[in-house]
């Protein structure tokens, strides 16, 4: 490269590219988001009410007392190229309205899941095979352990055999940007059709 490139290169903007973490109720995504971004985050939280009983099943997740109602936002620079912008779904069916504006021009999502309720994430894995979007399964490991195996979730979502599952941990800043550049590289597998 020559040294104008390099100036050049060191002198244009990180290319912005927008990433979604998705999933269902209570499975770590504002977590996340919180976790990897560089920028205080954007959430909309609300308090759990009286009126989410018996809708919104907390019984694995007591400690939790509000739920994202329309986004989350925050941003990660991956190097000085590459920065995500990453967007964070409602869990919850009812909002499953806002997930196309939500979704809308991203590469690529990250689907969290909670090996003890793989139920709550399939409306999400269907979202993102049905739009084509490229995305990964991140198995949140609450309380540092997986109640099932990766190979067993994988089976369980019966997702194609190219669709990357990992572990990760919502906490962690470094367990989340991995998970993220796993889904990115998936994109670009994809865009370049091998």
């Amino acid at each position: 490269m020559t040294e104008a490139a390099t100036t050049a290169t060191a002198t244009r903007p990180p290319q912005p590219v927008k990433m979604v973490i998705s999933g269902g109720f209570g499975v770590g995504k504002t977590t996340a988001i919180g976790a990897v971004s560089e920028i205080e985050p954007l959430t909309t939280e609300a308090a759990i009410t009286e009126v989410a009983a018996g809708v919104d099943d907390t019984s694995l997740t007591p400690r939790k007392t509000t739920t994202t109602v329309a986004m989350d936002f925050g941003c990660l620079t991956l190097d000085p190229t590459l920065k995500l912008y990453i967007f964070g779904t409602p869990g919850q069916d009812r909002f499953g309205f806002m997930w196309k504006d939500v979704t809308a021009g991203a590469l690529g999502a990250l689907v969290v899941v909670d090996s003890r309720r793989l139920d709550e994430c399939f409306p999400a894995v269907d979202y993102f095979e049905r739009d084509g979007t490229p995305f990964a399964i991140a198995v949140n490991a609450f309380d540092g352990v997986l109640s099932h195996s990766l190979p067993a979730v994988r089976s369980a979502l019966d997702v194609a055999p190219e669709v990357p599952v990992v572990a990760f941990d919502a906490r962690s800043a470094d367990s989340v940007r991995e998970s993220l550049i796993v889904v990115l590289e998936h994109a670009l597998t994809r865009a370049r059709g091998y």
